[in-house]
């Protein structure tokens, strides 16, 4: 891990949803700028014909969650990230975890509320009331000067690290997942709805989410609607990166450009390893 944990992604701009949200859109014609070659709709073809595997797989996670790491805080060990936080100057307040909940669009509030439930008078239990208050904001009043500190505290009792997991699931990986599961893309494509919706949250918004999804089914169809996976794909990735680039804090789309574009354009729909990508120009790799 780096000195200074590079989050620049993880800080999304909706609040907590249920995990049955389903997006829904409807794809017009397929985009031109990635048409597939013949080779292309042959491998394609011998993709579908096999059982494709999913993000839920718990190896499958696992390397969802260390892609994820790798370009949020430039390590693999996404579990060394429930103990960080820092405010990165987006505007969003405190950044923290394994997921970037952040006090400023709720998911942190939720995060804290769902722990004390679990864990009545835990070191964080006491901040319910300024989570509430500087939700909305980007304001620490009410956390400062110790919040930091008890969040890090925190991060030790495996009450709150299994409370980060629940409401990662929950808000973020359990939707992508449906949603990937319903457009028919296999573990490639879950990933990638995964990334974006941590990063730019579940909601309706042109650059939420489903406006990602919506703007990739005006360009193409998605496999579940008789379209080529790779065409769809690119279409995400395209709009995706429309998303990042309207946000300075997002505006390198490294994270797309040398790693989802990359294993895509390998034909690697099932996420299997090896996988070798760049992220900001740093070399990973998952060799297993």
């Amino acid at each position: 891990m780096s000195p200074m944990p590079r989050r620049i992604g993880l800080a999304a701009v909706a609040v907590a949803v249920p995990a049955a949200l389903v997006f829904t859109g409807v794809g017009v014609g397929q985009a031109s700028d990635h048409l597939p070659s013949s080779a292309d709709t042959y491998r394609h073809s011998a993709h579908k014909a096999t059982a494709a595997s999913s993000l839920d797989d718990p190896a499958k996670k696992e390397i969802a969650m260390k892609l994820v790491s790798s370009a949020e805080n430039s390590s693999l060990d996404w579990r060394a990230q429930f103990k960080y936080i820092e405010d990165i100057g987006d505007g969003r307040g405190y950044t923290a975890g394994i997921i970037g909940f952040c006090s400023g669009t709720g998911d942190m509030l939720d995060l804290v509320e769902y722990y004390t439930q679990q864990k009545p008078g835990n070191v964080l239990a006491k901040y319910l009331p300024a989570l509430r208050d500087v939700d909305g904001t980007d304001s620490h009043d009410g956390l400062d000067p110790n919040f930091t500190k008890d969040w890090k505290k925190a991060a030790a009792d495996k009450a709150f690290q299994d409370a980060q997991e629940h409401e990662r699931d929950r808000v973020y990986f359990n939707p992508a997942v449906k949603q990937g599961k319903s457009d028919g893309v296999g573990a490639l494509g879950q990933f990638i709805y995964y990334d974006a919706i941590v990063m730019h949250g579940p909601g309706d918004g042109k650059y939420s989410f489903g406006g990602i999804r919506k703007t990739a089914l005006s360009k193409a169809k998605s496999p579940a609607q008789g379209g080529n996976e790779t065409t769809y794909l690119n279409a995400f990735l395209d709009a995706r990166k429309e998303a990042m680039k309207s946000e300075e804090a997002h505006s390198d789309t490294s994270r797309v450009d040398t790693e989802q574009r990359k294993f895509l354009n390998e034909k690697n729909f099932d996420l299997a390893p090896p996988l070798k990508w760049k992220v900001y120009g740093d070399p990973f790799e998952i060799n297993s």
